[in-house]
């Protein structure tokens, strides 16, 4: 999955807010789980418009975009 696939902001979806593709869902809801200490399954669980394939891109996405920065 690529990243303009994965995530989408537009005016018309929440007010520009960056939510994962086909779905209202803000990207920043996964990372407020996984803070909480919640798992990825009560996540997943919570919000069924998104897939498991789309929140681990998303965390593959930002673990490489974390490591890159520190290289």
């Amino acid at each position: 999955m690529q990243t303009q696939k994965l995530i989408v902001s537009s005016p018309d979806i929440l007010g520009g807010t960056p939510v994962f593709v086909g779905t209202r869902v803000p990207v920043k809801n996964l990372t407020d789980y996984i803070e909480a200490g919640d798992t990825l399954d009560e996540f997943l669980e919570d919000f069924p418009s998104v897939s498991r394939e789309q929140a681990v891109e998303f965390i593959e996405q930002a673990k490489e975009a974390l490591f890159a920065q520190l290289a």
